[in-house]
């Protein structure tokens, strides 16, 4: 484990939601993007993945829920597409 991982993952985790927040609150896609969503939940995943097989340890709780945040901001993507659609 390490302090520098932990104070990533805690900076990383702070932004999320506001970044919820606002999707929720907008309404729109204005300014997102699936692909970069996509990407970074990637990483999480990634890092899911690495703890769980390589470096088993608490931080895994971390890459968890900024990964649950990630893809919550994805499901408001999807209903945001639709609204767009829809006209507002």
């Amino acid at each position: 484990m390490s302090i520098f991982e932990i104070v990533m993952l805690v900076c990383f985790g702070a932004a999320w939601p506001f970044s919820l927040c606002r999707s929720y609150r907008s309404r729109t896609n204005a300014g997102k993007s699936l692909f970069f969503l996509g990407v970074v939940f990637l990483g999480y995943v990634s890092g899911i993945l690495h703890k769980i097989f390589f470096s088993p340890d608490v931080v895994i709780g971390l890459y968890i829920l900024n990964g649950i945040m990630v893809f919550g901001d994805i499901l408001l993507y999807f209903r945001n597409r639709r609204l767009d659609q829809l006209g507002g």
